[in-house]
């Protein structure tokens, strides 16, 4: 097997901002229906933080709420997500297929390290029969940690993967492959910001352009 790629799924390869906003202002319409909430949805507290693991979304958005609070939250927004994805109002990014096609075509290895559930991924993968191309998915609740180097160092140890590159879009997603050893493709997408990308190694504009770098 040919060098590996590992894959964040929310901002890299799937367009998250298509529905991101529908399914907090769904939690939070439900806050404020319950009275746990009288000012507008904190949409951009979210899209500055993507990338966490979502107990610390919640930490962030509902610092003084309780953990059943933001249990429940956790529920509202992972069910109105799901049904965003199954209705088709998501996407995944332009090319993203076709990378994924060509590199295991070229006998690569194709993985997802998400800090995302389980249940979101695996919908995802339904919605686009991603299956196709990967070689495994791996969700943050796949390992005790809620570090995405953990993760990372799971799937490299899992499949005894030497010659592996981080493809992400948040800091998270460049630390991992840090730690790992790793070098890491950053993407200016949606949710990326220029000095969290300065920590990749290089930077695409499009996942096209993955298929002409040479990054070892």
């Amino acid at each position: 097997m040919k060098q590996a790629y590992i894959f964040d799924m929310d901002g890299t390869l799937f367009q998250t901002d298509r529905i991101l906003g529908h399914a907090l202002e769904d939690v939070f319409a439900f806050l404020r229906e319950q009275g746990r909430w009288t000012t507008e949805t904190p949409l951009a507290e979210y899209r500055a933080i993507m990338g966490v693991p979502l107990p610390e979304v919640w930490r962030t958005l509902l610092p003084a709420h309780t953990e059943a609070d933001r249990a429940q939250a956790d529920q509202i927004f992972q069910d109105v997500l799901i049904r965003h994805i199954e209705q088709g109002h998501g996407a995944l990014y332009p090319g993203a297929e076709e990378v994924m096609a060509a590199l295991q075509a070229s006998g690569h290895a194709v993985y997802i390290a998400s800090n995302g559930w389980k249940g979101y991924l695996a919908a995802i993968v339904r919605q686009y029969a991603l299956e196709r191309w990967l070689d495994g998915v791996y969700s943050i609740e796949d390992v005790a940690s809620s570090k995405k180097s953990d993760l990372v160092a799971h799937i490299l140890s899992h499949h005894r993967l030497k010659e592996t590159v981080v493809v992400g879009d948040r800091i998270s997603d460049f630390q991992a492959a840090k730690v790992n050893g790793l070098p890491a493709i950053g993407c200016r997408f949606d949710f990326s910001n220029e000095a969290e990308l300065a920590q990749a190694d290089a930077v695409i504009d499009d996942l096209q352009e993955l298929l002409q770098l040479d990054v070892n």
